[in-house]
């Protein structure tokens, strides 16, 4: 019943700076814990950030912090990923994901999550 789509991938130079955007549809959007995951080539989708209902709270890969930021606007149905000082370990695609209620299970955990979107290919360059 819920559809996300992200958007803002792309090409960037390492050092550089992407906003990812998602865009939830339906009318529950504030009800919905949200996070973002990432996949490279060969390995496991991995946790980079999640934000609970409110905003009020954010978590973070510790291989993330101080330089993506996650953030939610519950008007505009929409979470973002600010992404700064990008590396290219960053590359991947990235997905992002929303919990509906009942909320259970670590924010940090892929299978917490009931919806995903279609992904966002972010490559950096060095």
């Amino acid at each position: 019943q819920v559809q996300l789509v992200e958007s803002g991938g792309g090409l960037v130079q390492a050092g550089g700076s992407l906003r990812l955007s998602c865009a939830a549809s339906g009318r529950t959007f504030s009800t919905y814990v949200m996070g973002w995951f990432r996949q490279a080539p060969g390995k496991d989708r991995e946790f980079v950030a999640a934000i609970t209902v409110a905003g009020g709270g954010t978590y973070y890969d510790d291989s993330v912090k101080g330089r993506f930021t996650i953030s939610r606007d519950n008007v505009k149905n929409t979470v973002y990923l600010q992404m700064t000082s990008l590396k290219p370990e960053d590359t991947a695609v990235y997905y992002c994901a929303a919990d509906s209620p009942p909320w259970g299970l670590s924010l940090r955990m892929h299978a917490k999550y009931d919806y995903w979107g279609q992904g966002t290919q972010v490559t950096v360059s060095s």
